[in-house]
């Protein structure tokens, strides 16, 4: 069907940013840039100190960009996100249900962080919206810290470096240990546990954990059948899952009861995966020698803000107790790794943003296409539906007077998501396609790019 040439709106900031320098998803010589026809200037928001890196991607992209520093509650979000295509985020912000459903422009949200449970994912994903994180970029980091706290409690590091403080000379061998020759217990090994395995073998240590699923060990480490035998074997017990039903509280009384006297607990995963006030009975009874944790059930929104018995009831009684370390949830807080989250994030968002790539989403479908030649008045499709039969039927009738030059398609539970692209579409053709999409029973979002 011959049609007149698609004039692709690009906003002024989209013109500035294409001279100012190249973008991460520039294509390569030949292929075209896409955008949003209906959204030419999308608005994103970047809360919780995100990388600046990351918000000068965005910004060099054209994006509308407003970044703060802390974190928004329910209300605040449910008030400013209407107004917003994109958001970004960290761990205190809580992306609920109620969020969602008033965020009614929002086609995407990206946690700069590994975890993603302070998202709503099936409510995201039922209005069409993909969930990008990071699970890779900040391993190493956690994996380090991890290290670093293994050598201050077995070396009561945090408590003579306070004495001294104090003017206090206290230089004593009594409970202090070489970690060489002890034996670590690795509660998950995925991608913090596997390069933790490799630097504690590194240190000379033993190396056991348990997983849910059959892992192939890195080096000498060895997987065991149960957490009760890691338990009972393990020198040192750190923690490396997610915050599940099935998690929560897994380390309680009868699991510290299972530990060996002496030993050392070590919570760099999520906050609720351990009791706390079972956690301080086992340190107050001498049980355990010394606990290092980075997460708590409910954590301050800013910096700055008191940690106290407001927020978590037993936090007054947990910082008085020694060989105890308290750290504010920085264990993926370094210069590298939120620089490297920001750069895969930004990454992730823009490509669905401008090419509808959902590569990389956590409750969506993984689709996408190669990019679209330079030449042609090509448009790309993109349709977020329910998994219900006759929905691919449906719209290859809408697109069938049209050269359907590629196609892909995939479900997710109740999800589905078809990207396509077509050839020779004018402006005006855009508006019926979209319009007869839409109406269709099972469409939830449908986008057009050219």
């Amino acid at each position: 069907m011959p049609s007149s040439p698609i004039p692709i709106p690009v906003s002024a900031s989209h013109a500035v940013a294409a001279s100012a320098s190249p973008s991460y998803t520039s294509p390569k010589p030949g292929l075209k840039n896409l955008h949003p026809v209906e959204n030419v200037d999308l608005r994103l928001l970047l809360l919780e100190n995100i990388s600046q890196e990351a918000v000068a991607a965005f910004r060099v992209q054209g994006f509308h960009v407003d970044h703060h520093t802390k974190a928004m509650s329910e209300d605040e979000l449910i008030q400013i996100l209407p107004s917003y295509h994109a958001i970004g985020i960290r761990s205190k912000t809580k992306i609920t249900a109620r969020v969602v459903k008033a965020a009614t422009k929002l086609i995407v949200i990206g946690c700069f962080c590994i975890g993603t449970n302070q998202v709503d994912l099936p409510a995201a994903a039922q209005a069409g919206i993909p969930v990008f994180n990071s699970p890779f970029s900040n391993s190493r980091s956690v994996a380090e810290l991890v290290m670093g706290e293994l050598v201050a409690l077995s070396r009561q590091l945090f408590e003579r470096s306070y004495e001294l403080r104090q003017g206090v000379w206290n230089k004593q061998s009594k409970g202090c240990w070489e970690v060489r020759g002890k034996t670590l217990g690795i509660v998950g090994y995925g991608h913090i546990g596997a390069q933790l395995s490799v630097l504690a073998e590194a240190f000379g240590m033993r190396v056991i954990f348990y997983d849910v699923l059959n892992i192939m060990p890195l080096g000498s480490a060895r997987q065991v059948e149960s957490l009760d035998v890691l338990l009972a074997d393990a020198d040192f017990v750190t923690l490396h899952v997610p915050e599940l039903p099935e998690t929560i509280d897994m380390i309680s009384k009868p699991q510290f009861a299972l530990m060996k006297k002496g030993a050392y607990l070590i919570n760099n995963s999520r906050g609720k995966v351990v009791d706390i006030p079972a956690l301080i009975d086992a340190l107050k009874s001498k049980h355990l020698a010394g606990a290092a944790i980075d997460v708590f059930p409910v954590e301050p929104g800013s910096n700055g803000a008191p940690f106290g018995d407001q927020l978590n009831p037993w936090a007054s009684i947990l910082r008085t107790l020694p060989n105890v370390i308290l750290t504010p949830h920085i264990g993926g807080s370094t210069e590298e790794a939120q620089r490297a989250i920001g750069e895969e994030v930004s990454l992730a968002l823009t490509r669905y943003l401008d090419y509808g790539s959902t590569v990389g989403a956590v409750n969506f479908p993984e689709v996408d296409l190669r990019a679209v030649p330079e030449q042609g008045n090509n448009i790309r499709v993109c349709h977020v539906h329910k998994n219900q039969p006759g929905v691919l039927k449906l719209v290859n009738e809408v697109l069938s007077p049209y050269n359907v030059e590629k196609q892909f398609s995939d479900s997710k539970g109740d999800i589905a998501y078809l990207m396509a692209d077509i050839a020779d579409v004018s402006l005006q053709e855009i508006a019926q396609l979209r319009e007869h999409i839409s109406s269709t029973s099972a469409n939830i979002l449908t986008r057009f790019l050219a």
